[in-house]
């Protein structure tokens, strides 16, 4: 329920082949610290990533935690896709509105977050393959500073799990 399915640096590692292999057709992407920096900046490359995903057939909607629609909306308008603001992760409601604006089977839908106890709960309680990225950057809102350390814990133990199953 804690582990994601995959653990990468950045949603731009996300690329064909990994969505192809594990049969994924759509994206459900977090924001914050995920797509954009706490300051609402978007780091090199990630517009041009969402359009080749885009172009090469892969839905995507963004789902966010936020309540500001303003920054969702800014974010969602830069890379052309719907978005749910205020989604209540990691409950399913959130997910389960995602996939609806995708129009696909929740085994061919992937969600890509920074946060364990967000979006790869939340993915996991959806039977979506989960992915986890590293946060744009170390600056976090207080409630996920809190969160952090019991989160790097995890990933330190399923790091440990994936190097003994290999």
């Amino acid at each position: 329920m804690l582990y994601p399915n995959e653990y990468l640096n950045s949603v731009k590692d996300i690329n064909i082949e990994l969505l192809k292999k594990n049969n994924i057709k759509g994206l459900i992407l977090d924001v914050d610290n995920t797509l954009i920096n706490l300051d609402k900046k978007m780091p090199a490359g990630i517009s041009d990533w969402a359009k080749n995903l885009k172009n090469n057939g892969i839905k995507i909607c963004i789902l966010s935690n936020s309540n500001k629609i303003e920054k969702v909306e800014a974010v969602a308008k830069i890379l052309d896709v719907p978005y749910i603001f205020f989604g209540k992760k990691p409950l399913k409601s959130g997910f389960l509105r995602a996939k609806e604006i995708l129009k696909l089977d929740n085994k061919n839908i992937a969600v890509v977050g920074d946060q364990i106890f967000t979006d790869i709960i939340g993915a996991n309680r959806c039977n979506m393959f989960s992915i986890l990225v590293k946060p744009i950057e170390e600056k976090d809102y207080l409630i996920v500073k809190i969160k952090r350390p019991i989160e790097n814990f995890i990933i330190k133990k399923y790091n440990k799990n994936k190097k003994s199953v290999h």
